[in-house]
């Protein structure tokens, strides 16, 4: 059985089943227990499972990394939270130096079972230091697995699996998906961690999207559809691993390839896809690869300067174009947007 929920709903439903199934899961980070408990995300927590579990912490998340890892070494299974990607960045030393190495440096003896849920922040003025979309950067880290969910049923699946995973995860979530709605099975659902799914089928091209660029794509698809173009779609779901026996069935299939990123250019995750497809599909390829990401800027603030920083799916159906030298419409994309084009739509009431 599946039923209709948001995109929040669906954490906060594997959240409480990891919690039910298991004694040995705790969660915690800053403001977990707030009046709008993280987006919403870890209500009725701290009211099921009691205080012990579900706990605020203190603004040290390099001392409070440190006791997640400590507490996974003797048996818990920590959530942390972070409400922004952002925050996180004072726990590098414990992620990278501790989490990641421990099962390799211990010969498989010992793991750290912890997962990390970041939010990744857009728009509403939010600014360099509160939109930055690292993924790139943690996928970089041997040991580490970095999930990036788009649907409502991926972050449930996703997450539970995260949770149950004996090595360490970072669940990155993108804030303007928590208000997707799609449907979820009920119950423990699991998906496997390092498997893209093909959401789209065509033989002219392979588009290759990750968390919120997969919503971008998949307007762009049915536009380019409505005009003679038929494109594989493929949303990653996770960046660390990557699921490289899908993308490159795919690009066998099409002979071209577009990757989509939330990140900016340089050191991306899209350049490591166009990069292998290039090494290793050099053969089948009908012109080179090409990529969509962020200019290798820090995120403006401004909304004037933001509206041409971010790509759309009307970007995506340009360069399309270009890839097949002809020009498409975007006009039916456009004629959609009845919102401000740094806010996902009317239910955003601020970026916390």
């Amino acid at each position: 059985m599946s039923k209709n929920i948001t995109f929040v709903k669906a954490v906060n439903e594997a959240l409480h089943i990891a919690m039910e199934q298991d004694e040995r899961v705790i969660c915690y980070g800053l403001g977990i227990d707030d009046p709008k408990r993280i987006f919403g995300t870890t209500s009725g927590l701290q009211e099921r499972f009691g205080e012990k579990r579900v706990f605020d912490m203190p603004t040290s998340e390099n001392a409070m990394t440190g006791v997640a890892i400590g507490a996974a070494l003797n048996g818990v299974r920590p959530v942390m939270v972070h409400q922004r990607l952002d925050f996180f960045l004072l726990a590098m030393d414990q992620l990278v130096n501790n989490a990641a190495k421990w099962y390799y440096m211990f010969d498989g003896q010992s793991s750290v079972p912890i997962t990390i849920r970041l939010i990744i922040g857009r728009g509403w003025g939010q600014g360099p230091t509160h939109s930055q979309s690292l993924h790139s950067w943690f996928a970089h880290i041997p040991g580490l697995k970095v999930v990036m969910p788009t649907t409502a049923a991926d972050a449930k699946g996703l997450l539970l699996s995260s949770i149950f995973d004996d090595n360490p995860v970072l669940f990155l979530e993108h804030r303007w998906l928590h208000n997707l709605e799609g449907k979820v099975p009920e119950g423990d659902f699991r998906l496997p961690l390092g498997k893209a799914q093909l959401l789209h089928q065509g033989k002219d091209l392979t588009i290759v999207a990750m968390s919120y660029m997969t919503v971008e794509a998949i307007h762009a698809v049915g536009c380019l559809e409505r005009q003679g173009i038929n494109c594989d779609l493929i949303d990653v779901r996770s960046v660390a691993p990557l699921d490289w026996e899908t993308i490159f069935r795919s690009v066998e299939k099409t002979g071209r390839v577009l990757v989509l990123d939330t990140g900016t250019q340089t050191c991306s995750v899209a350049g490591e896809i166009v990069a292998r497809v290039a090494m290793e599909l050099f053969s089948v390829l009908k012109q080179s690869p090409r990529r969509l990401a962020l200019p290798d800027f820090p995120t403006p603030t401004s909304p004037a300067l933001t509206e041409d920083f971010y790509k759309g799916s009307e970007d995506i159906v340009n360069e399309v174009g270009k890839m097949l030298e002809n020009k498409f419409s975007t006009d039916e994309i456009l004629a959609k947007r009845t919102v401000p084009h740094d806010i996902p739509g009317e239910w955003f009431k601020g970026p916390f």
